[in-house]
């Protein structure tokens, strides 16, 4: 158990240790101090969280949100060491809740010697209901301060409780000049390369800030080892930063916030009419190693909801691409898929049968279980047919104009209109036809409710004696 929690002291001794030229160039460029740190000017700015609570000398327990290499764990590490606190480190996949008692435990002794506790509890997304329970009286208690780190959004994976216990800070992936910044530091600086006088190239260091996807351990490891085999003194060019990074890079996490946060990129791109956009996030899922179906089945959905009757062509060109997501999957199935996301984006957009769909559902979850008008129900058997049902019923194809006048919502609805058509694309046309059909439906009064026809006597039971004959005029008793 020992290995979970190694006691890396107080103080500075919190600081990541001093590391000799074997280990890894990632670890070895580790900030050492905030000043160290680059990006994230929203948490270590004069007014952000991290300096207050550097200045106050109080920690509050926080959740780091942020996506690999964007330095949560150094983070850590370096607001442990400016409190003057112990930092103890668990990963939520290995640990349990035993694991948590051993905390509590050394946690009150090192209390009772005067001295606080940080927590460092990696990918905490992975820990139980069960295990955020047993931890959460002591955050709350102030025994541990808790700092937990977690690439997925803690509003679906943290118990409310224990939320409402931590403060949540977000770190934001790093950008191209943050990552720049850190090659020129890794090749100058003697704890980086700086001892073997190595060169890089602009457009070298450029393909590997762009291909890490933000992520700092990745561009150090990938540096190393465009550097490894190189003499002193020797140039990192460009075929060998993109020989290094191999496959560059593209962050895309299928479970996460930005696997949605890209669905919905598209579907917003593709509904505002932008084929470039809509073919950008497309090619951002597909390339990252989506699902190809994932995409096409929000594009059949778009289909129906965004584009619906402006074109009703739109329905069978996103189905058919669905098809062959399945049919043929992936590389092939790129070509179908961005066919009808560019179609949908031109297509003429309307969400008339979306809005009519919804106000009806509103009338059903209003009125519940309203009677079927009686002439429009089937006369099936010879009781419906006694009842009256389909009495007064109008045959469309009667009509020249294959049109009815009758009314056939329910009553209490009549007059209802849910569906408006737009003046866009195709339903132009439509919204021409309904208007004739309505106004036509108006001129029409609402038939009165078939009266039902009065009730067959009711049949005598066996038991029942017969009713006694009428007696003759001048009988006895009369």
């Amino acid at each position: 158990m020992g290995e979970l929690f190694p006691d890396e002291g107080t103080g500075a001794g919190a600081v990541p240790e001093t590391a000799g030229e074997d280990a890894p160039l990632a670890f070895r460029m580790r900030p050492r101090t905030f000043e160290e740190v680059l990006g994230q000017e929203a948490l270590l700015g004069a007014d952000g969280p991290v300096g207050r609570a550097a200045r106050h000398g109080r920690l509050p327990s926080v959740v780091l949100v942020g996506p690999p290499g964007s330095g949560k764990t150094t983070l850590a590490s370096l607001l442990a060491a400016s409190l003057d606190c112990r930092l103890m480190r668990m990963s939520a996949v290995q640990a349990g809740v035993a694991d948590i008692r051993r905390v509590v435990e050394d946690a009150s002794r090192l209390r009772g010697r005067g001295g606080g506790t940080v927590l460092f509890l990696d990918e905490i997304h992975h820990f139980s209901r069960t295990q955020q329970d047993a931890l959460l009286p002591h955050v709350e208690s102030g025994l541990i301060t808790l700092i937990g780190a977690t690439t997925e959004n803690p509003s679906f994976q943290l118990t409310s409780a224990l939320l409402s216990r931590v403060l949540i800070w977000e770190l934001a992936p790093l950008g191209e000049t943050e990552l720049l910044e850190l090659v020129r530091r890794a090749i100058s600086e003697p704890r980086g390369l700086g001892g073997r006088e190595l060169t890089i190239a602009p457009d070298a260091a450029r393909a590997l800030a762009l291909g890490c996807g933000g992520d700092a351990r990745t561009l150090l490891n990938c540096l190393e080892q465009a550097a490894a085999g190189l003499p002193a003194g020797a140039e990192i060019d460009r075929v060998g930063a993109e020989k290094a990074l191999a496959h560059p890079r593209l962050v895309h996490d299928r479970a996460g916030d930005l696997h949605f946060q890209i669905l919905s990129a598209l579907i917003k791109s593709v509904r505002g009419s932008d084929p470039d956009a809509g073919l950008y996030w497309l090619a951002r899922l597909l390339e990252g190693g989506e699902d190809p179906r994932v995409p096409a089945r929000r594009l059949v959905i778009l289909a129906a909801e965004d584009v619906g009757l402006a074109d009703p062509a739109a329905l069978p060109v996103a189905v058919a691409a669905y098809q062959a997501a399945q049919l043929v999957g992936m590389p092939e199935c790129r070509l179908p898929l961005a066919e009808a996301t560019v179609y949908l984006s031109l297509a003429p957009k309307s969400n008339s049968v979306y809005r009519g769909y919804s106000a009806a559902a509103a009338d059903v979850a209003a009125s519940l279980s309203l009677p079927v008008p009686v002439h429009l129900r089937n006369a099936v058997t010879r009781r419906d047919r006694e009842q009256g049902f389909g009495r007064g019923y109008e045959y469309a194809h009667d009509d020249p104009e294959g049109l009815v006048s009758q009314h056939h919502l329910p009553k209490g609805l009549e007059g209802r209109a849910y569906y408006q058509p737009s003046p866009h694309g195709g339903e132009a046309a439509l919204g021409d036809r309904l208007t004739r059909i309505r106004e036509r439906r108006r001129a029409t009064p609402t038939p009165p409710t078939a009266p039902s026809p009065p009730r067959p006597p009711r049949p005598r039971p066996q038991s029942e004696p017969p009713p006694a004959p009428p007696r003759p005029p001048g009988a006895a008793g009369s």
